[in-house]
């Protein structure tokens, strides 16, 4: 299987239903299955006046605690429920937290499995690679959610895994650094080295500054404590910008480093909307909530139709600037420079 983006999704159950509705053109095997389609939805009218419905469960598993996951948990959930209204069907779900632990995610793809799951939902690489070794012997769908580099994690080629990837484009980041300063010397690169969907993204980073002549320094943390500390080193070496993928212990700790970040007058360019909203300065990528709307439903078609016609991954859109404007003020910067690069949101800064 290849990496498809979502629309694709849609446009293959369009050419689906297409496929159905033309099937119906006069054979005896049409007027079979003709009757084969009246008899299921009289079987389903009935279960629906006896007040039956199909009903299924899902353990939606967040890797860890922090804005961008709990946004997407909370998207996937919202979006469950949707579907559940709107097909007159039971999902029933619980959100997970595997706190970073390898082990406590394990424990509880393993229940998940045991209690006889309809599917998982992981969500961040490690959860999702955990739950693939939980359900290899089930078999038991794993749609994963917000993975940058599907293919580097190992998640492809499984015939039930499937999922969203938030794919980041460094490029556009490093272009909205410079359209902001255009005399940019040196770039801080604050990541972790546990993050596997930092790998991809650091390395076109360094492409792109090398090839531009800019250089940079890197800072990597594994802990808050860590990334404060990184932070502060950075700020000692006087970059003049910082520049995280999405990655989840930097992340996790943004809402400490924020502040010291930009009354250093240092713009802080992430890899999501929800540093952003936690005090990052800028970013240009995926919307979590459309993204985990978009899980869901992938989610459900696996449930429901299976996996067979699902490809790998499915890239999520993204392209969308958004600004924090408390934090452009305490920078002084005028973020209408970013006006021609594209569409611009602006944010304040919240704790969600």
């Amino acid at each position: 299987m290849k990496k498809m983006n979502l629309k694709k999704l849609v446009a293959f159950g369009c050419a689906a239903a297409l496929t159905v509705s033309m099937a119906g053109c006069g054979s005896k095997a049409d007027t079979s299955a003709d009757a084969a389609a009246d008899s299921t939805a009289a079987e389903t009218e009935a279960d629906a006046a006896s007040g039956d419905t199909a009903e299924y469960n899902v353990a939606i598993v967040k890797q860890l605690d922090h804005a961008s996951l709990d946004e997407i948990a909370n998207a996937v959930a919202a979006e469950l429920d949707q579907i559940a209204k709107d097909n007159n069907v039971t999902i029933n779900y619980e959100i997970y937290s595997g706190q970073n632990d390898q082990t406590t995610l394990k424990q509880i793809g393993d229940q998940a499995i045991a209690d006889g799951v309809d599917a998982i939902i992981p969500i961040a690489t490690l959860a999702a690679q955990v739950m693939t070794v939980c359900a290899q012997d089930t078999q038991t769908p794993v749609v994963f959610a917000a993975i940058s580099d599907p293919e580097a994690a190992e998640l492809t080629g499984i015939d039930y895994v499937t999922g969203t990837s938030d794919a980041l484009d460094t490029n556009k980041i490093m272009e909205m650094m410079l359209a902001q300063n255009p005399d940019i010397k040196n770039v801080g690169l604050l990541y972790s080295l546990s993050e596997a969907n930092s790998t991809k993204p650091i390395a076109d980073a360094k492409a792109y500054l090398d090839k531009n002549g800019i250089s940079y320094t890197e800072q990597t943390a594994n802990t808050n404590d860590e990334v404060i500390a990184a932070a502060s080193a950075l700020v000692a070496d006087k970059v003049d910008a910082i520049f995280t993928p999405t990655d989840n212990v930097i992340m996790a700790a943004e809402l400490a480093i924020y502040e010291d970040l930009a009354k250093a007058g240092i713009p802080h360019y992430t890899g999501a909307d929800s540093f952003v909203r936690n005090g990052a300065f800028a970013t240009c990528g995926v919307n979590y909530t459309d993204l985990g709307s978009q899980t869901a439903d992938l989610a459900y078609t696996a449930m429901t139709e299976g996996m067979d016609g699902l490809e790998d991954y499915y890239v999520t859109e993204g392209g969308i600037i958004t600004v924090n404007t408390e934090t452009a003020d305490t920078l002084g910067i005028d973020h209408s420079v970013f006006n021609d690069l594209g569409t611009v949101v602006e944010v304040q800064t919240s704790e969600d």
